[in-house]
């Protein structure tokens, strides 16, 4: 490893929606996969937020990120509170941030985050920074749906966008029972 290369931790996980990789820096978790993607996503997403970076992987050290998604996806973790390293211009932090506002099992539109962010015209803008999300679920983007109510554009594809809604509705809904 060159020497002062910056060392990202990586490895995939198994859970009960299929496969994730999650990779992390010495901060916290920097990257989410999608659902049962290759490495090769993980290392074109760490090429673009970490050049240089050295991939290492070690599921060993991304135990604390593991226990919280299975936590996640048996329904019971609605807020992820493990430390997190993400990237970004100041518009999609800007993004990003309203995005963790948005409560876990409710849905929010693109014109909405617009609006949230003082710049209702923007959000085809907000389209584009939240595609940029590296953080998936972290980030909950795919909480963000079209105005009229479709599902549109998620980087983990509308499958996984539509399990993960459904997951947190049936969540909901048996915390109601």
């Amino acid at each position: 490893m060159r020497n002062n290369a910056q060392k990202i931790i990586y490895s995939s996980f198994k859970y009960d929606l299929g496969s994730l990789y999650l990779a992390a820096t010495d901060i916290g978790l920097c990257f989410v996969g999608s659902l049962n993607e290759s490495l090769s996503e993980l290392e074109a997403g760490m090429i673009k937020l970490y050049p240089g970076a050295v991939l290492v992987e070690d599921k060993t050290e991304l135990q604390l990120y593991h226990q919280q998604f299975l936590e996640y996806f048996k329904g019971s973790r609605t807020i992820f509170t493990f430390p997190i390293d993400v990237k970004g211009t100041l518009f999609q932090q800007k993004v990003w941030k309203v995005l963790n506002d948005i409560p876990y099992g409710k849905t929010s539109s693109y014109g909405e985050i617009a609006a949230a962010i003082g710049q209702p015209n923007s959000f085809r803008a907000v389209g584009t920074a939240i595609g940029r999300n590296p953080l998936l679920i972290v980030v909950p983007c795919h909480r963000v749906i079209h105005k009229d109510g479709r599902l549109t554009g998620y980087r983990g594809k509308l499958e996984m966008k539509e399990r993960l809604l459904d997951l947190e509705k049936c969540s909901i809904n048996k915390s109601y029972e």
